[in-house]
């Protein structure tokens, strides 16, 4: 239980550092921190909460990631669901406060996006369905690449967080553009919950691509790193 119950703060400061530094701060010409300040934020979030909670539950903070491991022989199947419920759980509460924060301002409107994740018009620069498809799986992939090899036994000590975090940041100043960056079914699903519009019609992709991706990072991880043992 203590596991799960990390997983949920976890990912709730994943969602609230994350997508509050966008719905917060990055809108300001003069003083706001930009999309780079975003993507830094996400990288931050994982950064911090890797070495806060890696030792209790691993720090996944994403159901793609559990499912990964699940599938690169890290992680066993009978704690996914556990895992991915805690996730969201986690996510929806980080995403709750935000919204709680963000309506003291006049003229918030959460229908305009609450920083969730859409292709369309409803990318931050126009990218198609497909463009995004492309993107979350491509991204998520990597992603994995890099979590499955910092954590590896023969992987320097000590170092996965800063690796995994900078790996987070990086993708997200390649994808916020197409996407806005989701690679993280529960990040996508807790704001496009409150968002309760065209977020919600468009959360497939932001499931279905990130788990195709994560599944193909750590099929890809195992053979190259089985090929080395060889």
């Amino acid at each position: 239980m203590k596991k799960y119950i990390a997983e949920l703060f976890g990912t709730f400061w994943l969602v609230l550092g994350g997508c509050g530094s966008a719905v917060l701060a990055a809108g300001y010409p003069d003083v706001g921190i930009g999309w780079l300040g975003v993507a830094l934020a996400f990288g931050l979030t994982v950064l911090t909460m890797a070495y806060a909670i890696g030792h209790i539950s691993g720090c996944h903070l994403n159901p793609a990631v559990s499912i990964g491991l699940w599938a690169g022989g890290r992680f066993p199947a009978n704690q996914l669901v556990p895992y991915i419920i805690a996730q969201v759980a986690g996510a929806f509460l980080g995403a709750v406060i935000l919204y709680l924060i963000a309506t003291g301002k006049t003229g918030f409107d959460v229908t305009a996006g609450f920083a969730s994740n859409g292709f369309g018009e409803h990318s931050p620069n126009g990218y198609s369905m497909i463009s995004a498809l492309i993107t979350e799986i491509v991204m998520t992939m990597m992603f994995l690449l890099i979590i499955m090899g910092a954590t590896d036994e023969r992987a320097p000590k000590g170092m996965a967080p800063i690796a995994i975090g900078l790996g987070l940041t990086l993708i997200h100043l390649i994808s916020i553009p197409v996407t806005n960056t989701s690679v993280n079914p529960a990040r996508s699903t807790g704001v496009a919950i409150l968002q309760n519009g065209w977020a919600l019609e468009q959360l497939w992709l932001f499931w279905l691509a990130p788990i195709v991706g994560a599944i193909l990072g750590a099929i890809i991880y195992r053979y190259i790193s089985s090929s080395m043992e060889d």
